[in-house]
């Protein structure tokens, strides 16, 4: 079901404790010269849409959250961004208002890195004024880490080719929307720190945390190999990524 197109009664009479309320974080900020400043709401809106297809009775779909945590973007023109604590609010109050409809499981699936850390944040005072109350979730999860086997799989850039702008997101895109996508511009970049412990990948998990602008570490705005991108990998990376969503989806409706 989607929410934006239903009316208030239709909402009022779902049976949303057997539903999962499934809100897509997305962002406004750049991505290198080839790729659209919409591109994480792009892409999670898609994956999300793909999801509610898949359990159209099992799930209500809401808008994208079309504004993230971007301030280590803002060094590049047209970058909107909601700093930290603000982004935090707007979670808890966005769950606020989810729960009261009556909804008992609320999935965030996030589509911006910068979105990580005040929503794991948010979501420790939501469960703070939960209160202890029993069978009510909220849960967070980033579209490429519960299909990160299946990224792995289909991926042909050695570490340091997923981050920004890369081969996964030019992909998808060119998949998805392919008149936005300027491949005669796609460019690798990223940082090229000697340090193991400076390397960058999405799917390299790296022992040491660190805060960067990201014109500190990329002079375009890219980080990763978006010109290894194809349409056809595209529809691979996100043909994986709603099964494997989906596939959580299922296990998410059986918590009590």
């Amino acid at each position: 079901m989607i929410l934006a197109n239903m009316t208030s009664p239709e909402v009022r009479s779902l049976p949303l404790s057997d539903m999962a309320a499934l809100l897509p974080l997305g962002s406004f900020e750049q991505h290198g010269p080839h790729l659209p400043l919409t591109t994480d709401t792009d892409l999670v809106s898609a994956i999300a849409l793909g999801v509610e297809q898949a359990l159209p009775s099992q799930v209500l779909l809401l808008p994208c959250l079309w504004t993230g945590h971007s301030t280590h973007h803002m060094h590049f023109p047209g970058t909107l961004d909601v700093p930290q604590l603000h982004y935090m609010g707007l979670i808890q109050d966005l769950c606020r208002s989810i729960f009261s409809m009556g909804a008992t499981r609320i999935f965030l699936l996030n589509g911006h890195g910068g979105n990580d850390i005040p929503v794991r944040a948010a979501l420790r005072e939501v469960k703070t004024e939960l209160n202890g109350r029993a069978g009510v979730h909220a849960v967070y999860a980033a579209y490429w880490m519960l299909a990160a086997q299946s990224i792995r799989a289909i991926r042909e850039s050695e570490q340091g080719g997923l981050g920004h702008a890369c081969e996964m997101e030019t992909s998808l895109m060119l998949h998805l929307h392919p008149d936005r996508v300027r491949m005669e511009l796609a460019r690798r970049d990223g940082p090229a720190f000697a340090s193991p412990f400076r390397k960058a990948d999405m799917q390299l998990a790296k022992p040491v945390y660190s805060v960067n602008e990201f014109h500190e570490i990329s002079g375009s705005g890219v980080v990763g190999h978006p010109d290894l991108a194809t349409a056809e990998k595209g529809r691979q990376f996100y043909d994986a990524i709603v099964k494997d969503t989906v596939a959580f989806v299922r296990d998410y409706l059986t918590w009590n």
